[in-house]
């Protein structure tokens, strides 16, 4: 394609953009902005997919009939949000069987928060309070993307999303008004989930390399920082309404911005999770393979099911 037609269909489409017109799958649309969206989509469906390892730890010790049921609805929902986003990417001409080798063989990644372990039931309070929660905060904006079928998605994947922060508070809140044990188990939990939890909105706007092209493109709408702010102002008053402490020092409302001021995080160890040397990186994408390659005659037999049938509608027809 020339030049001056490329440069005047990127005029086009982020005209478009601009008007807040959704980009669908057979739209014309620059390459970078296809690359940058199945990067982010991609990521985001491996997320959810391996997001559901860390609760699966807790299925068999749920300590009743009813958390167990709940725990187990919330993880079928991860895998049905990977589904939808797996086939979101697949619109912008990805295979999902090569992204799902991307993140095998360590070139794509996920959410690093799932590198952390989950090492008591109140655990999984804080997985659907606090990691729930960011997600809804970096998500709810995703419904407004400037890619319809990404948008789309997000609008089901958001509202399921706030069932499950509402589980993870519920939780969190009847340890922390049950017993002193249990209240101590809640804020033992907390202070090693609160700065995992920041590190999700990714690194300071300052050394995001994706933030403004993808706010210019309105594939985002806030930054990280921003996003990060929301996060802390929504959620510092419910650990407060429940009796538990922020742990961070440095945390303390501003009444000049109207928004609580909080500590730094520790970015050496975000980028030791990012690049794969968290606690269960590791036994993470283990997992992932080892659940591929056990689910391979499921797959087989599928296909071989779907030939039959086609072949014996043929015959009908």
């Amino acid at each position: 394609m020339e030049k001056n037609n490329l440069d005047s269909l990127d005029t086009i489409f982020q005209d478009k953009v601009d008007r807040e017109i959704k980009i669908e799958p057979k739209d014309y649309m620059p390459d970078a902005y296809r690359k940058t969206l199945i990067r982010q989509i991609s990521q985001h469906a491996h997320s959810e997919i391996v997001g559901q390892l860390p609760e699966a730890n807790w299925v068999t010790r749920a300590p009743n009939l009813r958390r167990k049921a709940v725990l187990l609805a919330k993880i079928q929902d991860e895998a049905g949000h990977g589904l939808y986003l797996y086939s979101a990417v697949e619109t912008l001409g990805a295979d999902r069987e090569d992204t799902i080798d991307d993140l095998h063989e360590g070139r794509a990644k996920y959410s690093s928060i799932f590198n952390y372990p989950t090492l008591t039931w109140a655990d999984m309070g804080m997985v659907g309070w606090l990691v729930d929660g960011a997600a809804i905060m970096n998500q709810v904006p995703l419904c407004r993307c400037s890619y319809g079928p990404y948008a789309r998605a997000m609008v089901r994947v958001c509202k399921e999303e706030s069932f499950h922060q509402r589980q993870g508070f519920e939780i969190v809140t009847q340890l922390a008004q049950g017993t002193p044990v249990q209240k101590e188990m809640a804020q033992e939990a907390l202070n090693r989930w609160w700065w995992p939890a920041l590190m999700m909105f990714g690194p300071n706007d300052a050394d995001s390399t994706h933030t403004a092209q993808s706010m210019k493109w309105k594939i985002k709408r806030h930054t990280n920082d921003e996003l990060r702010q929301m996060f802390v102002d929504a959620t510092v008053p419910q650990a407060e309404l429940i009796g538990l402490k922020i742990p961070d020092n440095d945390l303390k409302f501003n009444e000049e911005t109207g928004h609580y001021d909080f500590g730094e995080i520790d970015w050496d160890e975000f980028w030791q999770v990012v690049k794969g040397y968290g606690p269960c990186n590791t036994e993470r994408v283990s997992a992932r393979k080892k659940a591929k390659e056990d689910g391979l005659w499921v797959r087989e037999a599928a296909n071989v099911y779907a030939e039959k049938r086609a072949r014996r509608n043929k015959k009908v027809s």
